[in-house]
Formats: structure tokens, C-alpha cells, sequence
């Protein structure tokens, strides 16, 4: 978020700081991974009486998007969910007792975009506590889940806004490709991806809030 590190903290709740971005709506930094992710998410929760939580973020792209690009999540799924051993479909997250996860109405997400002249598109997350690289793991994921992203956070924030009757959506901007034979340059260059999202992340979070 553009001008977010000069904001006033308002409260740090298990090493997260909060801020207040616009009136009624908080962001916090949860950190990298589902259990940063889900910590966040469920601070937000309970400690601030969140009704929908808006993750964002930078993802890898299993096609060729271009760097930048936005997308909506609409299906999401945890690629390191691994029950089964003991008879589960893989990817099953017990306790929820499901593969996938859904999101919010992406339609209406991508509907308040184009009112910004925003293009995006909607896609499959694969979340996972795993930094994807080009190989035969992101291969199995590819055509495991069939996403369109591949990122550390997303499924986890999901999961915690379905426990708690919370409404979920997610924004991500394509940071790099899993497999292109650069990616890790892509990776490590993303200020595009970054400033594609910081445009546009804010604005979605104060039209989610009015609907």
C-alpha cells in the first residue's frame, strides 16, 4: 500500500502491527507463509470484528500472464495437504473437511475493478508453505490442482474466514512464472507486480466495504 509504512501503528496483536488505512478499514503485514497468514486472519477476526478480509499479494503464474497482472481468486486449494495415507482425497483439510475453498463473489470483485479501468481476470490458488520453483513438485502441483497461481498465503486466510463466517476474497499480482527459465530474476525484480497491486488494492477494500 503507497504511503502505508508512514501510517501510525494502532495496535500490535502478536507481533502484527495494524494500521488503519481509510476509516473502517485495517491492513496488517501477517508475514510470509499459511501460519503468519492465518494468524493475521484471525486477529482481524476476533480481535477487530472483521466482515470480509481482502488478502493481497504476489504469486507465481503456472502460465504465461504477464508480469503484473491482477487476478481474482474464485477456487482455492492447499498443495501441501497430504492426508493421504490414511484414505483422503489429497489437498483435504480436515476439520473443514474440503479440497477446495471458494472466495467471495469474484464476479463483483472483478466487476469493481473494471469500474476502476482495472483489467484482472479470475483464476485457481494453490497455496502452499513452499516457495515454487520450476521442477517436478510444481509440475505435480500443475496438474494436481490445475491453479493458475501458486502462492504461500492465500488458502490459509480462506480457511480461517470459513471458520469464523467471515467473507474472503484475494487479489494477486503475478510476480514471476513457475516455469520459465527466469524466474527467479522475475522474483527478485517484482516491483512492477507490487506497484500493479499498491494501485489498485485500496480502492478494491473501500468498494468491497460500501457493497
Amino acid at each position: 500500500l503507497p504511503g502505508a509504512r508512514e501510517l501510525p501503528v494502532i495496535e500490535t496483536v502478536s507481533g502484527i502491527p495494524f494500521f488503519e488505512v481509510a476509516p473502517g478499514i485495517l491492513a496488517c503485514a501477517g508475514g510470509v507463509g499459511k501460519v503468519n497468514a492465518a494468524a493475521a486472519a484471525e486477529i482481524l477476526c476476533l480481535r477487530f470484528g472483521a466482515e470480509l478480509i481482502l488478502n493481497a499479494g504476489v504469486a507465481g503464474c503456472c502460465t504465461d500472464l504477464a508480469i503484473g497482472s491482477l487476478v481474482v481468486a474464485d477456487t482455492l486449494m492447499q498443495h501441501d495437504v497430504d492426508t493421504t495415507a490414511v484414505g483422503d482425497p489429497i489437498g483435504l483439510v480436515s476439520t473443514v473437511n474440503r479440497t477446495e475453498f471458494l472466495s467471495w463473489d469474484p464476479d463483483a470483485c472483478l466487476s469493481l475493478l473494471k469500474k476502476q479501468g482495472v483489467d484482472a481476470v479470475k483464476g485457481r490458488v494453490a497455496t502452499g508453505d513452499w516457495f515454487a520453483v520450476k521442477g517436478d513438485r510444481a509440475r505435480w502441483i500443475a496438474d494436481t490442482f490445475h491453479p493458475l497461481l501458486v502462492e504461500m498465503e492465500a488458502c490459509a486466510v480462506a480457511q480461517v474466514c470459513l471458520r469464523n463466517d467471515v467473507k474472503f476474497s484475494a487479489l494477486k499480482s503475478v510476480s514471476d512464472h513457475l516455469f520459465f527459465d527466469n524466474q527467479a530474476e522475475e522474483y527478485f525484480d517484482f516491483t512492477h507486480a507490487l506497484e500493479s497491486l499498491g494501485r489498485v488494492v485500496l480502492p478494491l477494500a473501500q468498494a468491497l466495504s460500501e457493497l
